[in-house]
């Protein structure tokens, strides 16, 4: 089989997520037949560094024959059981394991199927945790700017992205959105730290004004992944947390894509040394290979359900796939191969690595920001570089270094003007020094006028 067949009959009949169809008629759509480590390959043995882990969810290469292994031992034992009233030992391994890594105090695991199934339980615990405490008022959230938590509804209303939210706005819930301590607006002269720290002013006002009627506010630690990759320091989440006991409104910490070492902590909550109320996790949860999401509550919000059963204060969201066993062995030998690699020490020269081939953009004369967090880096294509005024959207330069990068071997998906890379961490130096190089060039080719 071609290529070309697999794309006759694709066509045909389905609908791609985040994508208008039409432009296909113009722009191919690449038929994978195999991965291995950070290579896709196509049928006709074209080859694509995967540079942003197939939507961040890959963290050790395609087809690890480690994680194989353990899923074909899982499968020949069990597939799959209900989840309400019957338990599996590998679900408790896991949860024994999640709650041991994450920051101390979340002690109860609640598993969904996909990080918006994540969202949608913590925001209803959060506010079903308020009902069953007496306190009905609380009834709202509060995002960030240029936040992202999932298309499904309630995700949908706590983010902040135009392009996703805009159509469903009649649909969604009603927020109270804060700026974002993202650092891209910061001032001359001022460090990240220091934007970030004033930046939980306008936070508190809001907290000020609204508390009583809030139930948690959401955020995304240091990596507004969706919102263009904008990036923010640790010291406002240490912040933040302070300012929610202050005003007695739970913190949400969405890790869903930052997670598992991208931000070069296993989870970017511990580079401010906080606990939130609820932390969501999914994506590297299993290391790409299946859906599974988990919400990490504390002891106090598990307790203000736990009741006699009349008084109907069960937290009865549920899922047909919840908790299933091959999901979760496939997050165990994540897991494992996380402790057995040393993987977030080993990951430390690779981080340095990604900084040194970066540098080379920030002196390009269309290139407005070059951002790092860990495994991450950020690379925003700017129409005038002094004032970083932004290309016009419409113009979709990005997609001209997404074409360039696919006739040169590396999978480069950029939002909007900003070209990133997130790649499993089994990728070499020399593997990262063709990723960069490839993504420099299709940056000149797309920034000629």
């Amino acid at each position: 089989m071609g290529n070309n067949t697999l794309i006759e009959r694709d066509l045909a009949v389905l609908w791609h997520p985040c994508t208008q169809m039409k432009d296909h008629e113009s722009l191919p759509i690449i038929p994978i037949k195999r991965g291995e480590g950070i290579w896709l390959e196509d049928f006709e043995g074209n080859r694509y560094i995967d540079a942003i882990s197939s939507w961040w969810v890959n963290m050790f290469g395609h087809c690890n024959p480690r994680i194989n292994k353990a899923l074909t031992q899982q499968m020949e034992t069990l597939e799959h059981v209900i989840l309400a009233g019957f338990t599996h030992e590998t679900i408790v391994e896991l949860s024994e394991r999640l709650v041991k890594l994450t920051p101390e105090g979340l002690n109860k695991t609640f598993f969904a199927d996909n990080g918006s199934s994540a969202i949608e339980v913590a925001l209803k615990m959060s506010f079903h945790y308020w009902v069953n405490s007496g306190n009905k008022k609380k009834t709202v959230f509060i995002n960030l700017s240029n936040s992202y938590h999932g298309e499904t509804i309630a995700a949908l209303s706590v983010g902040d992205v135009a392009l996703y939210k805009e159509t469903y706005e009649p649909l969604l819930l009603k927020t109270i959105t804060a700026p974002s301590p993202d650092c891209f607006n910061k001032e001359e002269g001022e460090t990240d730290e220091d934007y970030s720290a004033r930046m939980i002013e306008p936070m508190r006002d809001i907290l000020e004004q609204h508390a009583e009627h809030c139930c948690a506010v959401i955020i995304e630690p240091l990596i507004q992944c969706a919102g263009n990759m904008r990036m923010y320091h640790p010291v406002y989440l240490k912040l933040l947390r302070e300012a929610c006991d202050e005003f007695n409104v739970h913190l949400i910490a969405d890790e869903i894509a930052v997670g598992f070492g991208r931000t070069g902590t296993l989870f970017a909550s511990e580079q401010a040394g906080i606990t939130p109320d609820f932390m969501c996790l999914s994506k590297g949860l299993t290391g790409g290979y299946l859906p599974l999401s988990v919400v990490l509550t504390t002891d106090k919000v598990y307790d203000a359900f736990y009741d006699d059963y009349e008084n109907l204060t069960a937290f009865l969201h549920s899922h047909s796939y919840t908790g299933n066993p091959i999901g979760c062995r496939a997050a165990l030998a994540t897991l494992d191969i996380f402790q057995q690699d040393n993987v977030i020490q080993a990951n430390q020269l690779l981080i340095k690595h990604l900084s040194k081939v970066a540098e080379k953009f920030k002196d390009h004369a269309h290139v407005g920001d070059v951002r790092q967090h860990g495994m991450v880096v950020a690379i925003e294509m700017v129409k005038d570089k002094k004032s970083k005024t932004a290309y016009d959207w419409k113009e979709r330069r990005g997609l001209r270094v997404y074409q360039y990068g696919l006739k040169n071997g590396v999978l480069l998906r950029p939002l909007g003007n900003v070209v990133y890379f997130m790649p499993p961490y089994v990728i070499t130096e020399e593997e990262i020094n063709l990723m960069a190089q490839v993504a420099f060039d299709g940056i000149n080719l797309a920034t000629r006028d």
